[in-house]
């Protein structure tokens, strides 16, 4: 990851963008801000806070060592926001796996509780 820009694509420096929300000190203020951060995470392979950001109802669905297994074998390489309407995002993470090039083409559903916003799931496509 280039040290001037942040891994989620939104033009900022990491630090004034995804890091705060890695650090605790700061909270996104919307879906897109934490499924930027997640994806940054993945980048950063801060497995944490993706279990810390993913709503308590289904992490059960997530165990850690699959979720850093899955980022720590990828090179994360680029995030799309299509779409972001409210608690809904739809997003193509672009990734490698070894010499294989791949998307990630999610829409996924954050709730926001006691002001925070979490993942809830994600419906993929083709």
């Amino acid at each position: 990851m280039n040290t001037t820009n942040c891994a989620c694509c939104s033009g900022l420096s990491y630090a004034d963008c995804c890091k705060p929300f890695h650090q605790n000190k700061a909270i996104p203020a919307s879906a897109e801000a934490l499924m930027r951060s997640r994806y940054c995470a993945y980048a950063l392979h801060l497995i944490d806070y993706l279990v810390e950001t993913t709503h308590k109802s289904q992490r059960h669905l997530h165990a850690k060592k699959a979720v850093q297994n899955w980022a720590v074998a990828n090179i994360w390489l680029k995030l799309e926001i299509c779409e972001a309407m409210g608690e809904v995002v739809e997003f193509k993470a672009y990734y490698q796996n070894g010499s294989q090039l791949h998307i990630h083409h999610e829409r996924s559903t954050f709730k926001l509780e006691h002001g925070k916003w979490y993942y809830l799931s994600g419906q993929f496509f083709d």
